[in-house]
């Protein structure tokens, strides 16, 4: 019996909690345009960021910024979020759009690269 006390494992799991998401500009409602389950595939994806956990498929996204991500939803359809996890107060989603062509559109970089620049600048004038 003694045996069987010394080979007996006692896991303890702490609960962490989970970092916030900051919505930047259009893109809760943005996500909230996409189609039922690319939704749910978005929060799940999300919520594995919220954890600490890297979303299963994902690209570094160095053309929007550093320290940028893209979360990638295949659905038949293809759907991108942009966010940030790069500072403290949480995680910053930057965009959340339809991706049509093979090539993600200028466009799309360049609202999520304005709405990283103006999220910067906020927090350096805060930071004053």
């Amino acid at each position: 019996m003694a045996s069987d006390c010394a080979a007996m494992q006692i896991l303890v799991y702490e609960a962490m909690p989970d970092e916030a998401l900051r919505w930047l500009g259009s893109s809760r409602d943005d996500l909230r345009t996409f189609p039922a389950e690319a939704r749910r595939m978005a929060g799940f994806q999300l919520r594995r960021v919220q954890r600490g956990l890297p979303p299963n498929d994902w690209k570094p996204m160095p053309g929007v910024g550093p320290g940028v991500k893209e979360i990638r939803i295949h659905t038949g359809l293809e759907h991108r979020v942009f966010y940030i996890a790069a500072f403290q107060e949480g995680i910053y989603v930057l965009h959340a759009f339809e991706k049509r062509a093979r090539r993600t559109p200028k466009r799309e970089i360049d609202i999520a690269r304005t709405r990283l620049r103006l999220l910067r600048r906020e927090r350096a004038r805060r930071e004053r």
